[in-house]
């Protein structure tokens, strides 16, 4: 056992920051869409696939990334996806048409993926299992600064320096997260030789993980539970920029504001963990949603909402996602004390692999109206509490393993 890491807060407040550079990268170039758009004579509907491909670089970052953190410990694949990270964000001011943009918005979330899977493995590195929820809380208390800040700095940005500015700033914030990275995270994770780079084990290894009935139910109902998150995301453009018709000003306020439930929800499932365990919230989460989304769905059929109860619902469906999000995490990691890096990817895999095929609708129809999407928002919460409550039958008693070698720290 290695010795414990003295600075908590330090450590926090690190995987926070990197856990923010995909949400950035997503968030901040929202308001661009309209002048994105123009520039490269497209829709924003299409150019909403640069988001869709960017969860799918997302997904496959996953799998290529958590042998590498599980064989050459936490810092050395930080270093090379976060370099891959800043010289897409460049290229991507090379954008002339939508297919270069996709493209390099892959590349560019290929990279930033391996700040996502690192964070999470890290939480199980230095953190005891039971903790695993509450310090996932915190990492998204820290993650909120993305959707406070980020569309409204995109908004002035490239208002004010233009479109290719956004990508400047990305580069120049995965840099500063590589430089932290360096000089003051600590290895959480010694390299295990005896983890495989060949297809074939890391084959065995994702299989491995897939057996456990515990992380395939819920990183599965997480998954489709978690994709309203990013359906809401890539669709807000348009719902709120094409349907309401609000300024680019106006959507930063509105997504920063429905952003607190999200953010806040996390918090109080903080508190929530002194009380209930994680199944509990993560299941009285999914019945708020599911109920909530489906109420939208009706209402978008039947030209019941206007401006107002559309931010009440999506405000009730985001608080869900809050709390399901965490919870369905740290008991899908829970039952592992090796290839902790494998089964983070493969969580994180699962998570954005849904989410993307879900997200990717709006824009391979071409969407302009409201009905796509609240049809994707109630069908994806459905499907996460049917597969948890058909998954439940089948667990049993829930474990909670701790990963052996990992190194504390300390309070």
């Amino acid at each position: 056992m290695n010795h414990p890491v003295r600075n908590r807060l330090l450590i926090i407040l690190i995987l926070g920051s990197l856990s923010t550079i995909s949400p950035f990268a997503i968030d901040m170039y929202l308001p661009a869409f309209p002048g994105i758009a123009a520039a490269l004579h497209t829709t924003t509907a299409r150019i909403s696939l640069s988001i869709s491909s960017y969860f799918v670089g997302l997904a496959a970052g996953q799998l290529l990334y958590g042998p590498l953190l599980d064989r050459f410990g936490r810092k050395i694949p930080l270093y090379a996806g976060l370099t891959l990270f800043v010289l897409a964000s460049v290229l991507c001011l090379f954008s002339r048409t939508v297919g270069w943009l996709v493209a390099m918005r892959l590349l560019q979330a290929l990279g930033g993926c391996v700040a996502q899977v690192a964070a999470m493995a890290m939480v199980r590195d230095f953190f005891p299992v039971q903790e695993t929820a509450k310090i996932i809380s915190l990492l998204i208390l820290i993650l909120g600064v993305s959707p406070l800040l980020a569309p409204s700095v995109g908004g002035f940005v490239s208002l004010h320096l233009g479109w290719q500015w956004v990508f400047v700033i990305l580069a120049l914030f995965a840099f500063l997260n590589l430089m932290i990275v360096w000089w003051f995270l600590p290895e959480g994770h010694a390299p295990d030789c005896s983890i495989s780079l060949m297809p074939a084990p890391i084959l065995r290894n994702f299989a491995e993980v897939l057996r456990e009935r515990q992380f395939l139910t819920y990183a599965l109902s997480g998954a489709f539970a978690f994709s309203g998150l990013l359906v809401y995301v890539a669709g807000s453009p348009i719902l709120f920029m094409e349907v309401f018709h609000v300024s680019a000003r106006t959507f930063g306020a509105i997504f920063a504001g429905l952003s607190v439930g999200f953010i806040g929800s996390n918090q109080v499932n903080v508190l929530l963990l002194r009380k209930f365990t994680s199944e509990q919230i993560f299941r009285g989460a999914l019945l708020v949603e599911c109920p909530a989304s489906l109420l939208f769905l009706v209402g978008s059929i039947y030209g019941w909402f206007g401006l107002a109860p559309t931010l009440v619902l999506l405000f009730i469906a985001l608080s869900s996602l809050g709390l399901a999000y965490p919870n369905a995490a740290a008991l899908a990691l829970s039952p592992f004390d090796r290839n902790i890096g494998s089964a983070s990817a493969m969580l994180g895999f699962l998570q954005i692999g849904v989410s993307g095929l879900a997200s990717a609708s709006i824009g391979i129809f071409d969407a302009h109206g409201m009905l796509p999407v609240t049809l994707i928002l109630a069908v994806t919460s459905w499907a996460g509490l049917g597969i948890l409550m058909i998954g439940k039958r089948k667990i049993g008693k829930l474990r909670f393993v701790e990963e052996k070698g990992a190194m504390p720290i300390s309070h």
